[in-house]
């Protein structure tokens, strides 16, 4: 007789949530991102706010930017990352943060100078 072998969840860190949709992104991989979010999750930056993980896929979709992290902290369900995030050609220098509820991120935060964006409003392309 095989004895039964007693598996429990596979708990992600934060940071490895963060990282796989950052990944998925730079992939352009969206449906990987978007298991990565809450269905009501929130994003905002200097210039939007959105609301739900479609419109903000949507304009994912759209912008299709690269990120190339510089560095990562992590202290429970947030993570904050200082990156530099290519939008159309032009490197920006950004920071992100973003906060977890039950292993999926629900609300994303960024900063950056929207004066060294090469548009004005990234959102709703």
């Amino acid at each position: 007789m095989t004895p039964k072998i007693q598996t429990q969840p596979v708990k992600s860190d934060s940071k490895d949530v963060v990282l796989n949709f950052i990944n998925a992104l730079n992939n352009e991989d969206f449906e990987t991102a978007r298991n990565c979010l809450d269905p009501a999750m929130v994003f905002d930056d200097t210039c939007n706010h959105i609301r739900g993980v479609e419109d903000y896929i949507r304009d994912l979709k759209k912008l299709k930017f690269k990120y190339k992290i510089k560095k990562m902290i992590e202290d429970g369900d947030y993570v904050c990352l200082i990156y530099d995030i290519n939008m159309a050609g032009k490197n920006v220098f950004t920071c992100g943060c973003y906060q977890l509820k039950n292993g999926k991120i629900n609300l994303i935060k960024v900063i950056f100078d929207p004066s060294s964006a090469p548009f004005k409003n990234i959102g709703s392309v």
